[in-house]
């Protein structure tokens, strides 16, 4: 049991809870019989939290909250006076000559009528900048997709805790941060809907979020020097300069892409090689602070100094063919900014099955950049403020970042850190690496042909349907176990 004392609830003696506040003036410690372990005095600073709400108002009544309170001035609940009618109370505060709608009745509101003045709150907020838009447009989709269809016409005050934990658990929710979303939405909206009865329990406050365990966050996963180099020639082979400066850049910068398409010519320095990372784009909507709210400076290395001022100059030649009219430095091949991830997403992944690499998302750039600059001996601290990391977060999650990138970087050789070196230091316009995959001439083969639809990137059970189909050597029916190996 924790005997562990909150602001303003605190154990008294091993079977009640101490509660203080201020009433009319005066301080008073009531208690309740309660067993003051961690649980009950969380629950009790809720309540106090209540109470505080309840005196605010004017509607709070000690007798009901604390009947055994034996203090012989302990203070009766007030009634407000009712306004005479006619009189300027009983009027509309903006027009003395107008009387007050008839309130609706809260007791009746539906979840759909609650929901909606929620979403209504979160928009004037994300208005006047104090929500992100993709919050808001989280608990849009999540309330519509998930809640709305079975709450949406039951009375709000009718909605107990176990019809939202069996909806809940109902969702197919298969991860638990997927999980965490889809509860923090209702819960948000409940907390809404319930500051307008605070003498009731909100039924959403008991639904508890998964722990997210180091088990269940994405390992790291970077590419090698040799498999970026692959994937990097192979994108401008495929889809021009445009796309193949941006996924190159990402590589030797470790930006995340909201901050890379956001990214403007007054916040690059190519005299210094710094550019300045202070807002981001979001579902197609600009955020004017990045992931962490603090703005940085990165330092480029030669290698994506270079590839800034190839950019530069292709943006100039569109700009001269009157293709571009905006500031954002990365662009797709018409001239225009990149708004959304997917145009870059598609383009990836095609590439990726054409080479035969294993698949990996394009976050793990971000990866791969942190791993190349640990594995040549760059300073922790310096990684931290490069990549969008305070030092505090940096320096508790150390154990994190070497369990993560240390089993990765402990297989390297003095081959691969000499290569990655040299490709961090490089100023050439890229290096052009072969692969086995990437010939220098096209040809009609099999890997070039497009995938008909619904075939985007190759997985297992894709491959087993093409085995079916072609039989041969490495059929299902031929194969020799002793040949079986990954398809890439």
């Amino acid at each position: 049991m924790g005997r562990r004392s909150l602001k303003g609830v605190r154990p008294k003696g091993s079977d009640r809870i101490e509660f203080e506040f201020i009433y009319k003036g005066k301080r008073y410690r009531p208690s309740l019989a309660r067993i003051p372990t961690e649980a009950n005095l969380r629950r009790a600073l809720l309540q106090l939290k209540e109470i505080k709400l309840r005196i605010q108002y004017g509607t709070f009544d000690f007798k009901e909250e604390f009947p055994d309170y034996r203090m012989a001035d302990a203070p009766a609940a007030e009634k407000l006076p009712k306004p005479i009618e006619g009189s300027v109370l009983d009027q509309h505060p903006r027009s003395v000559n107008s009387k007050l709608p008839p309130k609706p009745k809260r007791s009746e509101r539906t979840c759909n009528e609650v929901f909606d003045a929620f979403l209504r709150h979160c928009d004037m907020r994300v208005a006047n900048g104090d929500m992100a838009y993709s919050t808001a447009n989280g608990y849009r989709k999540l309330l519509g997709g998930n809640w709305r269809p079975t709450l949406g016409k039951h009375l709000f005050l009718s909605v107990v805790f176990s019809d939202l934990a069996e909806l809940a658990s109902k969702q197919g929710w298969n991860t638990k941060k997927t999980y965490n979303n889809g509860i923090s939405a209702v819960r948000c909206a409940f907390e809404f809907g319930y500051k307008d009865h605070p003498k009731k329990t909100n039924p959403a406050a008991g639904l508890e979020s998964f722990r997210i365990l180091k088990r269940d966050r994405p390992k790291v996963d970077p590419f090698t020097i040799q498999e970026a180099e692959w994937l990097i020639d192979g994108i401008h082979r495929d889809w021009g300069e445009a796309i193949g400066n941006f996924d190159e850049f990402r590589m030797f910068t470790g930006l995340r892409q909201s901050e890379q398409i956001s990214l403007r010519i007054g916040d690059c320095d190519l005299t210094r090689g710094t550019i300045l990372i202070h807002q981001v784009v979001v579902l197609g909507r600009h955020k004017d602070r990045p992931k962490n709210n603090e703005e940085r400076t990165v330092e480029l290395c030669p290698r994506a100094l270079s590839v800034l001022r190839r950019q530069w100059v292709l943006r100039e030649q569109l700009m001269a063919e009157g293709k571009v009219h905006h500031d954002y430095v990365f662009l797709k091949d018409d001239g225009e900014p990149i708004s959304s991830l997917q145009y870059v997403y598609g383009r990836w992944c095609s590439t990726i099955d054409r080479l035969a690499i294993r698949y990996r998302a394009p976050y793990n750039a971000r990866h791969s950049c942190v791993s190349w600059h640990l594995m040549i001996g760059k300073n922790l601290l310096w990684c931290s403020t490069q990549f969008g990391h305070s030092v505090q977060v940096m320096l508790c999650n150390y154990g994190r970042w070497i369990s993560g990138y240390g089993r990765w970087i402990s297989g390297a050789t003095e081959e691969d850190i000499r290569l990655i070196r040299e490709a961090i230091t490089s100023e050439a316009i890229r290096a052009r690496v072969e692969s086995p995959a990437s010939p220098s001439e096209p040809q009609n083969n099999a890997t070039e042909t497009p995938l008909g639809k619904g075939w985007g990137r190759l997985s297992w059970r894709k491959v087993k349907y093409f085995n079916n189909l072609t039989g041969g050597a490495d059929g299902t029916r031929t194969r020799d176990p002793r040949r079986d190996r990954p398809v890439f």
